[in-house]
């Protein structure tokens, strides 16, 4: 299949089953050139990305980490956010599975239409059909963070829960530990974009898990500056204790 085509099924089809198809055709080609390095793949992600929903959904606008930002977005009521390739770093360290692809929708400012590809894992997940997350192992509250540069907000959380950590690479990886009961609570404080959180929040949310901002207000999508730094994905039974915490910072 070549990047610039569309399978039949996907151009009639709902917006989430588009994003999952793209996610995962996307994560497969990911896979298939892992040897020519990060580079080349957010250059070849983000171009069999934009060509086929250029095709499936041409009146509708893409933000793109990997592309000059087109502000006709800003006049759209949809608008695709995608992430071609999250951790890069994580693609370019052979056999790590810790990098993801991001599809999302945002109608109005919301993501409620997602789909995160874990390729190396040879999983989708997405809002089409929402993950059921399983139940809370008991035992310390399990802290996804960033293998190379954790957030300041974690130290506290620390402390605070009485949690222990789980070192993981992309911002996708790691919401999707927790959506898949592999941690707790993913909270980020050092700054991030919109197509890191997009997707990720899209299918947490339709997981049924706590999503906001840092100080519990709402994450707000297609905003003039995609700058979006900071996210709490965590349990719903932890989500008051958890916003309580970073409050008393």
């Amino acid at each position: 299949m070549t990047a610039g085509t569309v399978p039949a099924e996907a151009l009639g089809t709902d917006d989430h089953t588009l994003a999952a198809t793209l996610a995962a055709a996307a994560g497969r080609h990911l896979v298939a050139i892992r040897d020519q390095g990060g580079a080349e793949g957010d250059r070849q992600s983000n171009e069999l990305l934009l060509e086929r929903l250029a095709r499936a959904r041409p009146r509708d606008a893409v933000l793109s980490e990997e592309s000059a930002d087109d502000l006709v977005r800003l006049q759209r009521e949809r608008v695709w956010i995608i992430d071609p390739l999250d951790g890069t770093r994580e693609y370019g360290e052979p056999p790590r599975e810790d990098w993801a692809v991001h599809v999302a929708l945002a109608v109005r400012g919301v993501a409620t239409i997602g789909a995160v590809a874990l390729p190396a894992s040879g999983l989708v997940l997405h809002t089409g059909e929402p993950p059921v997350v399983p139940p809370r192992v008991p035992g310390p509250v399990r802290l996804v963070v960033s293998r190379t540069r954790p957030p300041a907000c974690v130290d506290h959380l620390l402390g605070r829960l009485d949690g222990t950590l789980l070192p993981m690479g992309s911002a996708g990886a790691k919401a999707m530990a927790v959506v898949r009961g592999e941690a707790d609570v993913y909270a980020h404080s050092g700054g991030q974009y919109e197509w890191d959180s997009a997707a990720p929040v899209a299918v947490a949310a339709a997981a049924g898990l706590h999503t906001s901002r840092l100080d519990g207000s709402p994450l707000r999508y297609n905003e003039a500056n995609p700058y979006l730094p900071d996210l709490l994905i965590c349990r719903p039974e932890l989500a008051e204790e958890v916003l309580a915490a970073l409050r008393d910072q």
